[in-house]
């Protein structure tokens, strides 16, 4: 995937960091990668290029014609699974050497008004990257109002939530908000809009795709599927492209960085076995590379080799997941 919500229109599909995740994989020759987001294909393809066999997995339908593109032109080395990547030990064939997973949503739904990802594009309230479930606009016309402001201070770390989910429940006692556009224009009304600051609804729309599309519960259940998938020496790179879902993958490479403040009065508690080793320090794109594609700007990648100790038990505690409370 390629990049955050909103992005600029005619930004070419480029996958972000690729060379810094292919060297974040290395060696590939001979190796059998999981590419858990799909997308277009990008990563795939230049895992395929530098001689991996590779297996694809993505659960949006749409994905489809790059892959059968790619089973066309690499017959034995390629092959797709429709799926979520939470899945992933459970669709792909061991062993595998390396895992690469792509947050976020893609540059070819960003660039499919009818998707309802972007409020750049005028389409349907939907952002569903499955195709099944509650759209955006069952949560925009559903939620009550605390339960709005909660999910986009929680997901999209909007301070301004109270205002927005107030605006968007008087809005819609007329009728109920049903395009990207809508919502748009509502939520840059109820707040307004500097000169030179990042569109007003970028925030509330980043918190209600996390939310239709259970990202942070994908990533979580997606981080613990590749550690018991990968044996000792498999490699897993994840780039993000928010400081939430960044904080999720820091603390799950190292555990210690989300535990409590220890007293140096105390006698020093017993480290956690390490599962992951090698961790490489936080990777962001080029002036360059941001100058080329700027859905890159935002996009952290951090990889690790996995150890052998035995794979843990699915436990989102001390990885800083935030928590919304709220019923439609």
């Amino acid at each position: 995937m390629q990049g955050p919500v909103g992005s600029e229109q005619g930004a070419p599909h480029v996958p972000v960091l690729l060379h810094e995740v292919l060297s974040a994989l290395a060696p590939l020759a001979g190796a059998h990668v999981v590419d858990g987001t799909f997308g277009a294909g990008g990563y795939s393809r230049a895992l395929l290029a530098a001689g991996a066999t590779v297996t694809g997995i993505d659960r949006d339908p749409n994905v489809r014609p790059f892959a059968d593109a790619l089973e066309r032109e690499f017959p034995s080395r390629f092959r797709f699974l429709a799926g979520a990547f939470a899945e992933l030990d459970q669709l792909a064939e061991q062993p595998v050497d390396g895992v690469v997973l792509d947050l976020g949503v893609s540059s070819m739904q960003l660039d499919e008004p009818e998707r309802g990802f972007s409020f750049m594009r005028e389409g349907p309230l939907d952002m569903r990257m499955a195709s099944d479930g509650e759209s955006a606009a069952d949560l925009v016309n559903g939620l009550d109002e605390a339960s709005l402001a909660n999910l986009l201070f929680a997901y999209g770390e909007e301070r301004k939530s109270r205002r927005i989910a107030h605006s968007i429940v008087a809005a819609r006692a007329d009728k109920p908000i049903a395009t990207t556009a809508e919502l748009a224009r509502l939520i840059e009304s109820a707040i307004g809009r500097k000169p030179g600051d990042a569109h007003p609804a970028t925030r509330s729309f980043q918190a209600l795709r996390i939310a239709v599309n259970d990202e942070f519960g994908q990533l979580v259940e997606g981080l613990f599927a590749s550690e018991r998938l990968l044996s000792e020496g498999g490699r897993l790179a994840v780039v993000t492209f928010h400081s939430l879902e960044d904080r999720i993958v820091k603390r799950f490479f190292d555990p210690e960085k989300g535990g409590p403040a220890q007293s140096r009065h105390l006698p020093r508690a017993t480290s956690e076995v390490l599962r992951w080793v090698d961790v490489a320090r936080a990777i962001k794109p080029s002036a360059a590379e941001i100058a080329r594609n700027p859905r890159s700007r935002s996009a952290v990648l951090r990889s690790a080799r996995r150890s052998a100790a035995p794979s843990r038990a699915v436990n989102i505690a001390g990885l800083g997941v935030p928590q919304f409370r709220g019923v439609a």
